[in-house]
């Protein structure tokens, strides 16, 4: 019998096996360090880095934070080999039921042009795409 997953809060323990799963689902870019990503989501009093935990195994994660104005939503990772299982979805709702809590009226998040798949998921979920434009500009290099 398989044991539960079970949602969590990161824990510095849990960095590394974070991070491996975040490369194994090719989450990780040369201009994002996701040591400081880790640490900056830590430094915020209202963001969390939820975790997904088989046993003593890391299988998911989502990072999100909430500004006053509106969520946002991160490093979305479930482990390949547990896709398609409707961990991604637990892990939404858990994001979605503790900005809820804050009083968050809204969740913006980003997906690459690319990711079809990742796309497609966040429609079953009720996300749509908007017309903004995203716009960026790096305050601080990670490298």
């Amino acid at each position: 019998m398989t044991e539960p997953a079970i949602i969590g809060v990161f824990e510095e323990g849990h960095r590394s096996a974070v991070i491996g799963l975040w490369t194994k689902c090719g989450l990780i870019r040369p201009w994002n360090d996701p040591h400081k990503d880790i640490d900056r989501c830590l430094s915020v009093p209202l963001s969390r880095l939820f975790i997904l935990e088989q046993g003593t195994k890391v299988i998911g994660t989502v990072m999100t934070g909430y500004d006053g104005h509106r969520g946002a939503v991160y490093y979305l990772a479930v482990d390949p080999d547990a896709q398609k299982s409707g961990l991604g979805r637990q892990l939404m709702n858990h994001c979605e039921d503790y900005l809820t809590s804050l009083g968050c009226p809204k969740i913006n998040l980003f997906v690459r042009s690319d990711s079809e798949s990742v796309q497609a998921f966040y429609r079953t979920l009720g996300y749509e795409q908007e017309t903004s434009a995203a716009y960026g500009k790096r305050l601080i290099p990670d490298t």
